[in-house]
């Protein structure tokens, strides 16, 4: 990582989940080794910037889950030690502006409602601080130190509560809710206090520097139905003068006040003109007129975080590029940023503290799922070393930024691995794995538990991650391509790439297999449609039927700008929502296709798979439909993510290279799994 306006600086970072013996022998991974390996999120630099706070997660197969702790380390990076220990983990650590306390989150004994608690950082046992009725979330010390925000649902009535103990439960569909608001506690008192009022819930806020303000994101309800309802708001620390900000149609997020009040910095999917379906774009309105303005609009990045710098006249932003994500700094006044950080690297967790003017910054990287580094205009230190010795005790596959030019000429960027053993002149086995979203991007990172690339790799495959049309981070006509028609370019961006590999002559083009979950499900079911070329695929959660999936679906926002409308409203362009339904085509297919859905999914529900299985069943090409219950868009319990990548493998083995292969078992199992 090279630290553009601060320090130049070349960053390799590394990690082992378990000592390595000296001289052992590097070896490659397993799925269970990316499953167990730890995980590092939410840092949080203290006041001082003499300590830092970071959850770290790990696997525990008797919960079949992972269980998260606080730790800390100090800023030199000398040492790190756990501070948490409750059995059902803990989270959202937060440092009191004396740097003497910590706030935290956790729910502890036969209490299974998330409350407050405080550790003193010197020393002694944590105790609960609040004893609310409902779940605690997004906690916020407010200056003075003697007072903590938060963000609960309202409290069911005692009609209500009655009703369900009787189990006489039946609820009105999306109107069954109850509002989030604000709340304070006051630590001298020990009694907490509403800050807000109203039929309307609050989704997100930001107290001012000085506390005397919040900033503040309001919706009609807590449902994500209403997303194009949400607004900011600025309201005084007791909740008086409230002052509506935005007046729109798009979702904001992240609004936080100007260090003098007059400002609010906030970020939306939009341009100024308020027409919706862009990269994430940074805006600065008045806080008492609501005048607004862009800034820097012809950076074209995806901007995921802003912040005010020190003084308040300039921002400082974490962008996505594609397949990296950096640092910048921009004037109020300025037409461009300049970058900070600039490697073959995304940083994911980002803790700026304007008193001392340092960065805590969290790297991702190929050979690195994310160690701690802290950074100023001075110098650059690491902090953690959890993941140090990766590379001596794995073999990890190379990884490189590859371009190839899409069917209409436009430059297309993905991210390609190679086979462990690779040598120059042979052709290997491909599979191709879409990014979710779609607004979205693959970026250099390190092994998930869903992708499982490292071990693809050992088996021989390469791997080709394509940032097709309609990913983030490469500007807006990019992204946009997916106006009007979802499947524009998108599905032929993926196809040219694979062409590139076979033209390069690096991949054998009658053994090649695709995947992907969600948005990249969705591919998976558009390309089986588009192409016979692949001898397997695996699709999870992906969409089947876009007239279907409108109404089943959780969330319309994104979806509306692709067809030009509603299914539902007159004259409807029903005609597009068919046209780019790969159940329209699934008469195709003879691609051998296995399905993967959460059973309680709710943002691609279980009905888009089992339309497009029962297609492929009645046509007699090969497939099954695996069904995870309890859980929804994503699979987090152990054995369900490790079962998803054995069937993957076992499916791939079975059509692209005809080899026989053996189930990973979970530690512990007593049985072994079989084929499928």
């Amino acid at each position: 990582m090279r630290l553009r306006s601060f320090l130049r600086v070349t960053v390799t970072c590394t990690w082992s989940m378990t000592v390595p013996v000296s001289g052992q022998e590097a070896r490659s991974m397993t799925i269970t080794d990316i499953i167990e390996m730890p995980s590092i999120a939410d840092p949080q630099l203290s006041p001082d910037a003499s300590s830092v706070l970071f959850v770290r997660s790990d696997a525990d197969w008797d919960e079949n889950d992972r269980v998260s702790h606080i730790w800390i380390s100090d800023a030199g990076g000398s040492e790190s030690r756990q501070l948490t220990w409750g059995e059902g983990g803990e989270s959202s650590p937060r440092w009191s502006p004396g740097g003497d306390l910590i706030a935290f989150l956790a729910s502890r004994g036969e209490d299974e409602i998330r409350q407050i608690y405080l550790l003193p950082v010197g020393g002694g046992e944590a105790r609960a601080l609040t004893g609310h009725p409902t779940d605690v979330g997004s906690i916020a010390w407010a200056p003075d130190g003697r007072t903590i925000y938060f963000v609960a649902e309202d409290d069911k009535s005692e009609e209500e509560k009655e009703r369900e103990r009787l189990q006489d439960d039946v609820y009105a569909f999306e109107e069954d809710y109850q509002q989030r608001h604000l709340w304070r506690f006051d630590l001298d008192s020990g009694t907490a206090h509403k800050v807000t009022v109203g039929d309307y819930s609050v989704m997100g806020y930001r107290l001012s520097r000085d506390g005397r303000r919040i900033a503040m994101h309001r919706m009609p309800t807590p449902l994500r139905e209403h997303m194009t309802e949400s607004e900011v708001w600025v309201i005084d620390a007791d909740g008086g003068n409230a002052t509506r900000v935005t007046h729109n149609e798009v979702p904001e997020t992240g609004a936080e006040l100007s260090p003098d009040n007059r400002y609010v910095l906030y970020r939306a999917d939009s341009n100024l003109e308020g027409e919706f379906y862009y990269n994430d774009n940074l805006f600065l309105a008045s806080a008492s007129t609501g005048e607004v303005r862009e800034l820097f609009p012809a950076f074209g990045g995806e901007i995921n975080a802003a912040t005010f710098d020190r003084d308040g006249s300039g921002v400082l932003f974490r962008a996505n590029l594609g397949v990296r994500v950096e640092l910048f700094q921009g004037s109020l006044e300025a037409d461009e940023p300049v970058r900070l950080t600039e490697g073959d690297h995304q940083i994911s967790g980002w803790h700026y503290v304007p008193q001392v003017d340092r960065h805590l910054v969290q790297i991702r990287s190929a050979d690195d799922p994310g160690d701690l580094w802290l950074v100023d205009r001075e110098s650059t230190a690491r902090v953690t070393r959890v993941f140090d010795d990766l590379t001596e005790q794995f073999r990890l596959p190379r990884q490189e930024v590859l371009r190839w030019r899409g069917e209409d000429g436009v430059e297309v960027e993905g991210l390609l691995f190679y086979p462990l053993d690779y040598v120059e002149g042979q052709r290997y086995p491909l599979v191709v794995q879409t990014h979710g979203g779609p607004a979205s991007s693959d970026k250099f990172q390190f092994a998930s538990s869903s992708t499982f690339v490292p071990v693809l790799a050992s088996m021989g495959y390469f791997v080709l991650k394509p940032n097709y049309r309609g990913s983030t981070g490469y500007g807006d006509e990019f992204l946009r391509d997916m106006v009007g028609h979802y499947f524009n370019q998108a599905h032929t961006d993926v196809m040219t790439g694979v062409d590139h590999l076979i033209e390069r002559g690096l991949v054998d083009g009658d053994r090649m297999a695709k995947m992907g979950w969600s948005a990249g499900g969705h591919m998976t079911n558009k390309i089986i449609t588009h192409t016979n070329r692949f001898k397997a695929a695996v699709s999870g959660a992906g969409a089947a039927n876009w007239i279907s999936m409108y109404a089943q679906s959780d969330v319309r926002i994104y979806r509306t700008p692709w067809f030009g409308g509603t299914p539902w409203e007159r004259d409807a362009p029903i005609e597009r929502y068919w046209e780019d339904s790969p159940l329209r085509e699934a008469w195709k297919v003879e691609t051998p296709t296995i399905f993967l859905v959460g059973e309680e999914d709710p943002r691609v529900p279980m009905p888009q798979s089992v339309e497009m299985y029962r297609a492929l069943k009645h046509n007699g090409v090969p497939t099954h439909l695996y069904v995870a219950p309890r859980q929804g868009h994503g699979w987090s319990e152990l054995r369900h993510q490790l079962f998803r990548a054995n069937v993957d493998l076992d499916w791939f083995e079975r059509w692209v290279t005809e080899r026989d292969y053996v189930w990973e078992e979970a530690p512990g199992s007593e049985k072994p799994k079989t084929t499928t």
